[in-house]
């Protein structure tokens, strides 16, 4: 493929190992309300959405508002933990490298708040790579599966969608970067994401980041 000129990362699940705890969390708040899902099945629903789409589909469900708060109390207990301590995906490095190698623009955009992106890639060294270019879903009207968010960083970094990759894990994420116009890349990296559906969905899967710089023709 042709080199992009923008490679757009989703942060958890893609640069920080972050989605078994905080999805286990968001489970049980979730089921606690009286939401009809396994645990299993909240984690494949919720998986890459905003905050403000998971409490959409949770109420729609139980029949009533959740309260004002529900959805700070989850990210103040994640954000608790993850202050804490957190781990980068393996083999992320190789592919920071090799896109710092070549120049091209980089940022990270993510369903989660500012505040954890900002946590997230300070904790893995990443915070000077990304330069401070960190979008989060509460920038935006609609997160994902829309194409808002992307479109917005692709906007704020300058760049086009054709010319603009994402590096995506969830399946409302490779929707998304393919609703923007932009060449996606599903990532596989534990049991309980569904490779295929990201591949129906539009997305190249690859399950190494070592992979990663050679599918991106760079």
């Amino acid at each position: 493929m042709k080199k992009p000129t923008l490679v757009i990362f989703d942060c958890d699940g893609v640069l920080v190992d972050t989605e078994t705890i905080a999805g286990a969390m968001f489970s049980e708040y979730v089921r606690a309300t009286g939401y009809s899902a396994s645990h299993e099945e909240c984690l494949v629903t919720f998986r890459g959405r905003s905050m403000k789409s998971a409490i959409e589909i949770v109420e729609a469900d139980i029949g009533r508002t959740l309260p004002a708060d529900w959805g700070e109390r989850i990210e103040e207990d994640v954000q608790a933990i993850f202050r804490r301590s957190v781990d980068a995906i393996p083999h992320v490095y190789h592919v920071t490298k090799a896109i710092e190698a070549t120049g091209i623009d980089r940022c990270v955009a993510s369903s989660s708040v500012l505040e954890h992106i900002e946590n997230s890639v300070e904790k893995i060294g990443l915070a000077d790579h990304f330069s401070g270019n960190l979008f989060s879903a509460t920038m935006v009207e609609k997160g994902k599966p829309a194409p808002d968010l992307f479109l917005h960083a692709a906007r704020e970094m300058g760049h086009a969608p054709q010319v603009s990759v994402v590096i995506e894990d969830s399946l409302p994420g490779v929707q998304a970067g393919v609703a923007a116009g932009m060449r996606v890349f599903g990532y596989v990296g534990d049991e309980i994401t569904d490779g295929r559906a990201l591949a129906e969905a539009g997305a190249t899967v690859f399950d190494d980041m070592r992979k990663l710089p050679t599918l991106m023709g760079l």
